[in-house]
Parts: C-alpha cells; sequence; structure tokens
C-alpha cells in the first residue's frame, strides 16, 4: 500500500519541486514512505524532468516516525515501517537524476534521510539535524544505516548515532550535511536556483558519475534488505519510546 497525498508536486521549467506536507512534522508513516518512493521512481522516469527539489510545507522538515503510533506497532508494522524506510531512501540515494533538499526547520531521525541521500543541501538557519534512534531504543533499518556511512564521516557518524542530539546548521555545515546556509525567506528559491545549475549538467554524465560514487552502497542495501528480520523493536524500544513521548509533552 502506498500514499502519497501528504506530497505536493510543482515543475518549473524542468524542476520537479516536491513539498512534504503533513502537518504539523511530516511524521513518516509505512504507506506513505512507499508513496514517496513512487513518486521518485516517476520522476526518474519522466524525461521532461532534470532535477528534484524537495522541501517541507511544515515549519518542522520531517521529525521522522509519529512515536505514539509506533510505541504500538505490532510485528507486521515494524516490517512495513522498515520496509519503506528501506524503499524510500533506496530510490531516492539511486535516483540518476540531481536531487536538492531544502532544509527549514527540523530533520531528525528518519526525516534525516530525506537530506542524507540528497547530491546538494541548502538549509536556513532554524534548521537543525540529529539521528535520535537510540534515545527511543530502536537500531537503523539496513537502508539509511548504509546511506548514513556513505555519506558521513566516521566521527560525525559516531557523534549523531551514539549521542542521539541534533546539531545546529553551522555544525551541520561543517559536517558536510549542509551546502549552503540561506535565510529562511530564500530557502525556496535558492534550492529551485541550484536546482537549474545542476539540470544544465549533461544528464548522461551525471546519472554516470552518480552511480560510480554510490553504487557500492546501492548494491550493499539491495544484498542486506533480501535478509527479513521477525522485529525491528528491541526489548527496551517500547519503554524509551513512551519516555521520550512523556518527556516531549
Amino acid at each position: 500500500m502506498s500514499d502519497s497525498s501528504w506530497i505536493t508536486e510543482t515543475d518549473h521549467g524542468g524542476i520537479r519541486h516536491m513539498v512534504l506536507n503533513a502537518s504539523p512534522v511530516n511524521a513518516l508513516r509505512a504507506d506513505g514512505l512507499m508513496g514517496f518512493a513512487d513518486l521518485i521512481c516517476a520522476a526518474e522516469a519522466d524525461k521532461t524532468i532534470r532535477a528534484i527539489v524537495i522541501s517541507s510545507g511544515c515549519k518542522v522538515f520531517s521529525a521522522g516516525l509519529d512515536l505514539k503510533a509506533a510505541s504500538e506497532f505490532n510485528q507486521d508494522e515494524q516490517r512495513q515501517i522498515v520496509d519503506g524506510l528501506n524503499h524510500a531512501f533506496l530510490q531516492l540515494f539511486a535516483c540518476p537524476k540531481p536531487v536538492i533538499t531544502a532544509v527549514n526547520g527540523a530533520a531528525l531521525a528518519g526525516g534525516l534521510f530525506f537530506v542524507l541521500a540528497a547530491d546538494h543541501r541548502v538549509a536556513s538557519p532554524r534548521a537543525s539535524f540529529g539521528l535520535a534512534e537510540v534515545r527511543v531504543g530502536v537500531d537503523f533499518p539496513v537502508g539509511p544505516m548504509e546511506i548514513a556511512r556513505a555519506t558521513l564521516s566516521p566521527n560525525d557518524l559516531r557523534r549523531l548515532m551514539l549521542s542521539g542530539q541534533p546539531i545546529g546548521v553551522e555544525a551541520a555545515q561543517d559536517a558536510g550535511i549542509v551546502d549552503r546556509i540561506v535565510p529562511q525567506e530564500g530557502l525556496i528559491s535558492a534550492a529551485l536556483q541550484d536546482a537549474a545549475t545542476f539540470a544544465a549538467i549533461p544528464p548522461g554524465a551525471y546519472a554516470s558519475v552518480k552511480r560510480q560514487i554510490r553504487n557500492e552502497t546501492i548494491q550493499n542495501i539491495h544484498t542486506q534488505m533480501q535478509v527479513t528480520r521477525k522485529e525491528w523493536f528491541l526489548p527496551e524500544t517500547r519503554t524509551a519510546m513512551r519516555a521520550m513521548i512523556k518527556g516531549k509533552s
């Protein structure tokens, strides 16, 4: 099952702009992730599209999973969300076309992979970035894990994953997570301008070089996805999720 209704699309002269719009925090669901993967696949197949921009219509870019719902997941629901995370972010990471992400707020946990899987990242001063999985008692599905390994330095991987604490936009730029910081009011126009620059690159060469850079990671994800886990949650997961929810309330 897939649902792409939470994403709006507009085209700007060969650039497809996808806006994540699941208010209030673009919480990730299994069907929504599959719907996102379908839209990326469709953009790949559309020869008139030369680049993709991803942004958020909410104040938060994406806060990852809805912890209240996730804390009640049964085994089937755990498998579905893991499949959604793996397929969506593999599809994005493997997309042969330029992908630019415009980050206006917090990109946390699963929400950070819209950023890490992109080719170019633009952010406003309000943006923050984090991988909070360890704090809510889960490890990483293979797709996000391998994408993080491929795009973060070992020290940044260590700091983000083992602390579970977010970092601000300047620290993210120092870590190579963000390429350009622009004022909030100019974020989307800057991302579209950068996308136009990428769109001018010969598409065959771009796809070939991107494949050279990422193919080893892509194949590794495909291989590891063949191994089925009975469940994602660890013994302490539900308790950790509920503690996090209580701390936010």
